[in-house]
């Protein structure tokens, strides 16, 4: 496998640092800004396979003034008497020994000398913007360079981007290969559309570029099986979580607010690891559907709100408060009086309605009772990650703003399949109510040789429900 190297040239502001972020999966690469010219010296980054170099890209300044360096090139051929391509080289020569000031055209020489020094170029393109003149007069600066150069169409998932438009004056120019790939929000299968052109383009690189297809999609699938698996640690953690409550009402509603709290500071726990393991921070996430901000939920995880917010339902008759998202099991005979409903119910309350349940119910109220939380809440945790998960799956690592959870064209939360999916859960979690000792909630974690079972059918489940989100 040959080292390939590729220079990454274009208009100021095109998004040439933004690809190199997302390719790379480094967000802190570069600097990018809306402002014009960040870049102002070339930075080099290299794509891996295996923990090996395989490509080497280089994010060069941005082309400010091709007009005026195009009419500088021709005047410079007609007063050497020699061809466009001598005048360039004999332009970068100069330039590089010093021999003159480049003035205007310094960016220029640093982007160009460095086309000169590569295998190939990747000319991206905002394709928001308008076709022109400086645009064509670009290229034929880069086809000067005698290198192969492949267009890369940019934002393109933007409702202002007119990729038809580019391709058919890129046509005009002889320019026929043409990539897109939006480096805001992210498609796996543009990534590896771009590897194919550049392997057509570059074709005495092939094994290169069908090495890094292979690496892009072991590693969609290992993010993808990683992700599932934090979740279902999530999922057995609280599915087998039972607390034992005392009978009076101050100790038993403190007990209820305490179990909440764990919950909530165990959600938290698996947000922070998926943010991690997509290479994000806390404060690259924002969305309108699903309220993560600065890395926290906005919407807590046992307020009604939430769980209409994913179109889920409680089962309990009861109500929210200290109580929301909770169900009481008595510890003799397991019956469940669902407690999680009505605003302001009380654990009190509860002994009340059970009243026409008969005596032995309520002699089994009157001594200590198991709390667990309810299975409305253990969907609304599974789908919450989930939808979570799918959105940072699209997210480049280019963006500058906060993103949606829901893709203009994508299923949206709470749909037929998130049902399906929540039902496929609930029949997995339902055998570990009666397993306390697998949470590590209650417990420090231990080998398990059923726990670990149960979170390999749950990571199965999961990570199929993921496999749509590319």
């Amino acid at each position: 496998m040959k080292l390939v190297q590729l220079a990454v040239v274009g208009h100021t502001n095109t998004g040439k640092t933004s690809l190199l972020r997302t390719l790379t999966r480094d967000a802190s690469f570069g600097q990018v800004s809306n402002s014009p010219a960040t870049t102002r010296h070339v930075e080099a980054s290299s794509l891996l396979v295996r923990g090996e170099p395989a490509a080497r890209l280089f994010d060069t300044p941005g082309l400010e003034d091709s007009t005026g360096l195009l009419d500088h090139l021709d005047a410079l051929r007609r007063q050497q008497g020699g061809d466009a391509a001598g005048a360039l080289q004999s332009f970068l020569q100069a330039d590089d020994h010093g021999r003159f000031d480049p003035g205007p055209f310094d960016q220029e020489a640093k982007a160009l000398r460095q086309v000169v020094a590569c295998d190939g170029a990747l000319y991206v393109i905002d394709a928001r913007e308008r076709v022109l003149a400086k645009y064509r007069d670009e290229l034929e600066i880069l086809g000067r360079c005698a290198r192969p150069v492949l267009p890369l169409l940019n934002f393109v998932a933007d409702p202002e981007a007119r990729p038809d438009l580019w391709r058919e004056q890129l046509a005009r120019v002889n320019m026929h290969a043409v990539a897109q790939f939006d480096t805001v929000v992210f498609d796996e299968l543009g990534e590896l559309r771009l590897f194919e052109s550049l392997r057509v383009l570059l074709d005495r690189f092939a094994p290169t570029f069908e090495a890094l297809m292979a690496d892009a999609r072991e590693r969609r699938a290992l993010l993808r099986r990683s992700s599932a698996g934090s979740i279902a640690d999530l999922l057995i953690d609280v599915a087998a979580l039972r607390l034992t409550v005392p009978e009076g009402e101050a100790e038993a509603t403190a007990a209820l607010a305490s179990l909440q709290e764990t919950v909530r500071q165990r959600e938290q726990r698996a947000v922070d690891q998926l943010l991690e393991l997509h290479r994000f921070a806390p404060g690259d996430y924002l969305s309108e559907s699903l309220p993560i901000v600065d890395g926290k939920w906005g919407l807590d995880l046992f307020s009604p709100d939430s769980l209409v917010e994913f179109g889920l339902t409680t089962g309990g008759a009861a109500a929210s408060g200290a109580l929301a998202g909770l169900a009481i099991d008595l510890m003799v005979g397991g019956i469940t009086l669902g407690a999680a409903a009505a605003a302001g119910a009380t654990v009190g309350g509860l002994i009340g309605a059970a009243r026409s349940r008969g005596r032995e119910l309520l002699d089994g109220l009157r001594g200590h009772r198991e709390l667990r939380i309810e299975d409305a809440i253990l969907d609304l945790l599974a789908l919450r990650q989930v939808a979570l998960v799918r959105a940072l799956l699209r997210r480049g690592h280019a963006s500058q703003e906060r993103v949606r959870t829901d893709p203009p064209n994508g299923p949206p939360i709470g749909d037929k399949d998130d049902a399906d999916l929540a039902r496929a859960l609930r029949k997995e979690l339902a055998r570990l109510r009666h397993r306390p000792e697998w949470s590590h909630l209650l417990q420090p974690e231990s080998s398990n040789g059923g726990r670990a079972t149960c979170h390999a059918r749950l990571t199965e489940i999961l990570a199929e429900a993921l496999e749509g989100a590319r």
